[in-house]
């Protein structure tokens, strides 16, 4: 069922509904939308995050797919305990927080994807190879890059490893603002989504 704080069975939970950390992304409201559309989920799929930061994609995924399991890897203790408490606030219970560093934890992992999310971490090229080996014959994986390098590598990194279906979107969006006494428009800086899949 949905949580109370957001009664809704469609994804798109405003932003200032997460609580945050100083200096620790979040994935934007509409980056969002755009990243789970790319994830093609399923209703019992198993979802690795990678690099969960604020932790809004295992929340979102959480409420969508209640028969299904995320487990989000962030590295650092206070960022983990972040993502925990926002779960406890939108009622998600099939999110495992992991304490470590991909791609050296993936092996300890207990379920293997069949989808996942690559948010952060460096080398980017590293963490796609690692998890293309746990990946299942069409298993997806969607990366994020908001520079230049990390949209080559990650390009480069599936072509490398022959994924097949690849898209690329950027988002491009506007959010109105009040300013004073004027209302503008002011862009959410833009994300490259790309997505892949494992066919062989």
């Amino acid at each position: 069922m949905p949580s109370q704080i957001w009664p809704y069975i469609t994804s798109g939970i405003p932003d200032e509904l997460f609580e945050r950390l100083p200096g620790i992304p979040l994935t934007k409201r509409e980056t969002r939308l755009l990243l789970i559309a790319q994830l093609r989920l399923q209703a019992d799929s198993v979802l690795w995050d990678i690099g969960a930061g604020t932790g809004t994609i295992p929340v979102e995924v959480g409420l969508l797919c209640p028969q299904g399991q995320i487990i989000a890897i962030e590295r650092d203790e206070e960022v983990a305990n972040l993502i925990r408490r926002n779960c406890e606030v939108f009622e998600v219970k099939n999110v495992e927080v992991v304490v470590s560093s991909a791609p050296e934890c993936l092996s300890q992992l207990k379920k293997p994807p069949g989808r996942v999310c690559i948010e952060g971490g460096r080398p980017v090229k590293d963490i796609l190879k690692a998890v293309w080996e746990y990946l299942p014959v069409q298993g997806r994986v969607v990366a994020t890059a908001s520079s230049l390098e990390t949209l080559y590598a990650v390009s480069q990194t599936l072509a490398e490893l022959q994924a097949r279906n690849i898209e690329v979107v950027q988002s491009a969006v506007n959010r109105l603002e009040t300013r004073g006494t004027q209302q503008t428009f002011a862009g959410v800086n833009p994300i490259f989504i790309l997505s892949g899949e494992k066919l062989d």
